[in-house]
């Protein structure tokens, strides 16, 4: 039944059901595992590298994370060329606000224009759905520090903790388990070693694999975004107990983004 109307983005079958809209998020159950947490004074987001070779030239971009403004961020899962495309979107629109208004766009306005990009590409014929979904992290004045979700679809909602890519639903259920509201950025961050270090599979768990990053205030109430080095990863996850073998050295430099259309 399915393989009659899954030929266009634009058909429902009999069910009410957009299955290239389904097929896109089913891609994304097959890219590495991403995670945000919200805490009291910061976000964190951490994402899963799946390096396809060990030849391919490492660079000090970010495969699965980027900065959208001074005040927003977003994590990945999916393929990356969409991603790109999105992301860059994302950072031209708020641009265009800081230009218009001189001050910050907020983010849930921000994952708004966003969401309704994706959102035409699921109406319009000749069009495929992106087969990418984000975690967004940031913060305004108004709301303070906000982590919200947002899929192929267009739907987009906000997150106190969550999980997108391989291994999300196990993910959920220890988020579930062991998330407080009062959690501090420090505690976040532990939360979410822990998590990774359960779901992921792999038996050691390094900066090779990892991607992580944070959203604070500094001192005089500048919002921070801080991309972690692969030096600081390993001493992170060597403070929560997630050692490497010995021998195992870490990367000098962040994987680069792939060169092929690639679920990451």
């Amino acid at each position: 039944m399915a393989r009659r109307y899954d030929s266009r983005t634009t058909i429902f079958s009999p069910e009410g059901r957009l299955y290239q809209v389904e097929y896109a998020m089913e891609a994304i159950s097959h890219a590495g595992t991403t995670l945000g947490i919200l805490a009291t004074d910061g976000v964190v987001l951490v994402a899963e590298k799946k390096s396809s070779s060990k030849l391919l030239e490492q660079l000090a971009s970010s495969e699965k994370i980027y900065q959208l403004t001074d005040h927003a961020c977003c994590a990945v899962a999916g393929y990356t060329s969409d991603a790109n495309t999105l992301v860059g979107h994302s950072r031209l629109e708020a641009q265009k606000y800081l230009y218009t208004y001189g001050e910050n766009i907020p983010v849930e306005q921000l994952v708004q224009k966003l969401c309704d990009l994706k959102q035409g590409y699921t109406q319009y014929g000749g069009l495929r759905p992106f087969g990418v979904s984000f975690l967004y992290a940031g913060h305004d004045d108004d709301h303070g520090f906000q982590l919200y979700h947002s899929d192929p679809s267009g739907n987009y909602s906000g997150w106190k903790a969550t999980c997108i890519g391989a291994s999300a639903s196990n993910a959920q259920g220890i988020l579930k388990q062991d998330y407080t509201e009062d959690m501090d950025l420090k505690q976040a961050k532990s939360l979410a070693i822990k998590v990774l270090n359960k779901i992921m599979d792999t038996t050691t768990l390094g900066s090779d694999k990892l991607e992580f990053a944070t959203l604070h205030l500094s001192s005089s109430g500048k919002v921070v975004y801080k991309l972690y080095k692969p030096e600081e990863i390993e001493a992170l996850l060597k403070e929560e107990g997630v050692n490497n073998p010995a021998g195992t050295a870490a990367p000098t430099a962040a994987t680069g983004a792939p060169t092929t259309n690639t679920v990451v």
